[in-house]
Formats: structure tokens, sequence, C-alpha cells
């Protein structure tokens, strides 16, 4: 039997197990939340991958909403890096246990039982995998979700869950200079997720036994600045700034008066 950390669940006592009723093809609904400005990022499908626009400096979570009537276990992969235990990610690892219908919204990188380190959109080079040696999946927010060997019986329902945990820190808001983004284009990631300013975040272990190695679902989220989902014709109606033209057409007009 395996353990995990699960966010404000109790611990089950488990008693033997059956096989559990099959999950929908997707159980987990993924999306990022701008801590900041309160609002669930729009995600847009270019080219078979979701993108959303992320803002530097920003603080923000990773929402997970369980559509299933049974209990999950997910596995999340910030930038390549396991959210909970920071080892390059991969599907077997530690993830968070959500209950039928649950829905968490992860902060940061785990700390403690009790504590993790904001999100934060920052430059690619201070991101957290950057900074630890392992660059080459910055941009990226990804789950593994598993379905459990459904125990026979478990203890008494848990009581009711504290209210949410608020963050204790604001992320600064720091502009993106635009002439530097339009000469980026394209063609180089413009945001990473950093290891912010520590915030409380209850949680703690709870059994679960997965009901097979592989996952029954893996789902991933691309994230970048808006300037650059732009120059990569991702946001609908929104085109980085025409290139200067030498010849653009028309008759010289008088300037205005004050320049005559």
């Amino acid at each position: 039997m395996y353990r995990f950390l699960a966010c404000l669940l109790p611990l089950l006592a488990l008693c033997g197990f059956r096989p559990a009723p099959p999950l929908p093809p997707t159980p987990v609904a993924l999306s990022l939340v701008d801590r900041d400005s309160g609002d669930e990022a729009t995600a847009y499908l270019h080219r078979g991958q979701q993108w959303v626009a992320g803002t530097p400096g920003h603080r923000y979570a990773v929402r997970l909403r369980n559509l299933s009537g049974e209990r999950v276990l997910v596995v999340l992969s910030v930038d390549g890096v396991n959210a909970i235990s920071g080892q390059t990610a991969a599907p077997d690892q530690a993830g968070y246990v959500l209950e039928p219908w649950q829905e968490s919204d992860i902060t940061g990188w785990r700390k403690s039982s009790a504590e993790v380190a904001q999100f934060v959109f920052t430059d690619p080079g201070h991101s957290y995998a950057s900074r630890t040696g392992r660059p080459a999946n910055v941009g990226v927010v990804g789950i593994a979700v598993f379905g459990e060997a459904r125990p026979l019986s478990i203890a008494p329902a848990p009581a009711p869950r504290p209210a949410p945990l608020r963050a204790q820190e604001a992320g600064a808001d720091r502009a993106m200079d635009a002439s530097a983004a339009r000469a980026a284009g394209a063609e180089r990631q413009q945001l990473g997720t950093g290891h912010g300013g520590r915030e409380a975040s209850a949680s703690h272990a709870t059994g679960f036994e997965r009901a097979s190695r592989t996952p029954v679902q893996v789902s991933q989220i691309r994230y970048d600045t808006r300037s650059r989902l732009a120059a990569m014709g991702i946001v609908p109606g929104q085109r980085s700034d025409p290139a200067p033209r030498a010849f653009p057409g028309g008759f010289v007009p008088d300037p205005p008066p004050r320049w005559r």
C-alpha cells in the first residue's frame, strides 16, 4: 500500500479491496487560476495543445476538479517537477487525493504538511525548475490521474472541513516590456513558475491503493505570456504590433497646425 499527501482529508482505515467501477475518460478537470485577479485562465486549443496566458509576477493556483463519484489520486507536475516531492516528475510518484466531486486549488510547491511556496509566474531563468538544473520542461503543468481499488469498508464520515486557507503574501505585479516581447516573438518561452513566498496550506497522509499501474488520464496545459501567445497566433483577435513599412501608401498630408 502506498501513502500519499491529500488536501484536508482524514486518514482512512482500509480493510480490503474490490475493483472500482470504471472512471470516465477524463475524471479530473485541470485549469489555472490567477490568484491576483481571481480569474480562471481561458484555455485556447492550438495544434492539439491547450494554452493559457499568464501575467509575470502574479501568483497562480492549479485547480483540480474531480468530475467522478470516486476517489482519485492526482500526481501534479509543474515545469516537469513533482509539486509535492520536488523530484523530476513521473506518474508513479506522490500525489493529491480528491474525494468524489471535490474541487481543490493547489497554490504552491509543498514544503511540509502545513506550508507551500507559492506558484508565481516569473522569468524562465528564475523558475524553480531552472534554478534546480531542469529547464527543459518549463512552461507546462500536467496531471496523471489514477483510480482507486475501492475499500470494502472505511472509517466513519469525516468532520466538516475547515474554511479554505488564505494566502499570506501578495505577489509583485511586474510589467513586461512590449518591445522585448515582440523581439522574442514566438521563439522563446517567456514564463516559468517561481518558488514564491511561503503560505499556510494544510495536508496530511491518507491511504490510497491504485487500481492500476498506468494512469487513466494524462493531461497538460502549456502557459506563457499573452504577448507570446499573440505572436504565435494562439490568442484569438490579438496580434503583435505590425512591422513598420517603407511604403504604406497614400499622399503627404498636412502636419498638425503647430508644426507648420
